[in-house]
């Protein structure tokens, strides 16, 4: 740990690493996504199969584990944690590609969600510790770009790699590079003084995880804005994955055409979305806590018709416009809410707090999204033959409208229990 106050230019390089690294995270992700077609061809799995290894093969363990990874991270080394995490879920992304059935596949995205359960909220803390109250937002929002950067990536690479190689290939390379990746991030970042740009007065001299706990469950906007996010991840990480698939088969894109017309969506789309909302919440939040959670409200009402459009379009043309606002939008909420749960506790258990709301909004959104979806698409295939993926991402857009309410339902509770 040093104690060297950090300069403007080592913040910035540190924040390009933890977002490089994000970027890793959801690319490991989102190429599952993109391969869908290749991949049930080979190994003839369903619909359901598939959204469960998008699904609950990844979050189960990534979900309960972060906690006690977080928890570590708040008393140790959260640059070691997040070292050590990024080389066991590249090392398992790149097995992926050795996978001949569907329970050697879900045992290795298993093992993929293992590592990935330690690299987000230990990254939180750490951009708290860098960066003072007044730019956390901007500064969870740019690393926050590493959801849409890395979900085009996974897209674009998969789907070039795919249409180049062979599937299995894609899932190799980019674990491979995932693992050169972690000993230059341990390398690069250090780490910083715990709660360095806060006051005294909310500083804590020791971690317990019942202490953490017990703060959080008194906070109603803890529960709101965390199952809120729960509902809205469910919609976005189910679509973010079936997406690609509806292209494929409803409106007769080829694999790679898929992946570049998906990729261009979350590039351009994703970007503007997550970094709007951390420059707005910034803008807006100084004088009414409350913003925090109503910007990502007012977001989700409007991505609700409009990707809704989108998938009822007959012209794939149209749809991608329709399709690029709510890319942007229904991930708008990223900077403004994990910004208000780091205000919840003292800065010592920033990370402990983090992993409870990931908790929250992994096992039920990234969880469940994806499974929710292809399961529909199973059982409306009798009835919409080959469009029984499209109306199966079409109902599911209804969480975001429960999403939306549970926002808003946080709005006044949030400016009681902020801290700092």
């Amino acid at each position: 740990m040093t104690s060297v106050p950090p300069t403007p230019r080592y913040r910035a390089l540190v924040l390009a690493m933890l977002l490089l690294v994000y970027t890793f995270n959801f690319l490991d992700r989102q190429i599952l996504g993109i391969l869908v077609a290749p991949i049930k061809a080979e190994l003839h799995l369903t619909d359901t199969q598939l959204g469960a290894l998008g699904g609950i093969a990844f979050a189960l363990l990534y979900s309960t584990l972060a906690i006690p990874l977080a928890l570590v991270a708040d008393r140790t080394s959260r640059s070691w944690v997040i070292t050590i995490s990024l080389t066991v879920w590249s090392g398992f992304t790149a097995l992926c590609g050795l996978a001949t059935g569907f329970w050697q596949f879900f045992a290795f995205r298993l093992g993929v969600g293992v590592g990935e359960a330690g690299g987000v909220a230990p990254s939180y803390a750490m951009i708290a510790d860098y960066f003072p109250p007044h730019q956390r937002a901007r500064a969870l929002s740019i690393y926050s770009l590493g959801i849409p950067i890395g979900l085009a990536a996974g897209a674009l690479l998969g789907g070039l790699l795919a249409s180049s190689v062979d599937w299995r290939w894609a899932f190799v390379i980019v674990g491979i590079a995932g693992i050169v990746l972690a000993p230059l991030f341990r390398l690069v970042v250090r780490e910083p003084v715990r709660g360095a740009f806060d006051p005294a007065a909310v500083r804590a001299e020791r971690v317990k995880v019942s202490a953490v706990f017990a703060i959080l469950a008194a906070k109603p906007s803890f529960w709101l804005m965390a199952f809120a996010a729960a509902f809205s991840s469910l919609c976005g990480y189910g679509l973010a994955f079936w997406v690609p698939s509806v292209l494929i088969r409803s409106f007769g894109f080829t694999l790679l055409t898929a992946s570049q017309y998906i990729g261009s969506l979350l590039l351009i789309g994703g970007t503007i979305g997550v970094f709007a909302g951390g420059w707005l919440a910034d803008r807006l939040g100084g004088t009414d806590r409350g913003v925090y959670a109503k910007l990502p409200a007012i977001a989700w009402l409007v991505t609700v018709p409009l990707f809704a459009a989108g998938l009822t379009s007959g012209s794939p043309t149209w749809s991608w416009f329709l399709f690029l606002i709510p890319h942007g939008l229904n991930i708008l909420w990223l900077g403004p809410v994990t910004t208000a749960v780091q205000h919840l506790v003292p800065p010592p258990m920033r990370a402990t707090a983090s992993a409870s709301f990931l908790f929250i909004n992994n096992l039920i959104g990234l969880g469940l999204g994806s499974l929710v979806m292809g399961r529909l698409s199973d059982a409306m295939t009798a009835v919409h033959g080959t469009d029984a993926l499209r109306y199966a991402t079409l109902y599911a857009l209804g969480f975001y409208l429960v999403a939306a309410g549970l926002m808003l339902l946080a709005v006044k509770p949030l400016r009681r229990d902020w801290v700092g």
